[in-house]
């Protein structure tokens, strides 16, 4: 003979204080590594902003010498190159660097056309993220041929 009536128990349906501190803590943890992916995919997007920057107008230094026959040294202004309807619209010194607070653009030698394999615009500076700026920049050696 049975002690307890096991067909007369009623059940409510719902979930335990446990299960449901447990189901937050699953999506904390998910919430969290995405935040963790989002920054690291802000940061690569800076740096790739940087290089986009830095080649382009460094292409365009580039094409206003081969457009006026002017050689490595000469002399160039800005107003030449930055500027609407310019090969650049905005200097860059202007703006503020994508990678944020202490990164700034700077212009290696303002009035002059660069030898090949030397940078006329350059990130100078540390990131608030104690980032420096050479991560902003291409590799040494890698704009031989710019």
């Amino acid at each position: 003979m049975k002690l307890t009536n096991t067909h007369n128990v009623n059940r409510k349906s719902g979930m335990t204080l446990l299960e449901l501190t447990v189901v937050i803590l699953v999506l904390l943890s998910l919430i969290s590594i995405l935040f963790i992916g989002a920054r690291a995919w802000k940061k690569g997007s800076d740096r790739s902003a940087s290089l986009l920057t830095i080649r382009n107008t460094q292409q365009a230094v580039r094409s206003y010498s081969n457009l006026n026959n002017k050689n490595e040294g000469d002399t160039v202004a800005l107003t030449d190159i930055f500027g609407p309807g310019k090969f650049v619209v905005t200097n860059p010194t202007t703006i503020t660097h994508p990678g944020g607070t202490g990164l700034t653009y700077v212009i290696t030698a303002p009035t002059l056309i660069p030898t090949a394999g030397t940078l006329y615009l350059t990130v100078s500076g540390t990131a608030s993220d104690g980032e420096l700026a050479s991560y902003y920049m291409p590799a040494a050696g890698s704009y031989s041929d710019w």
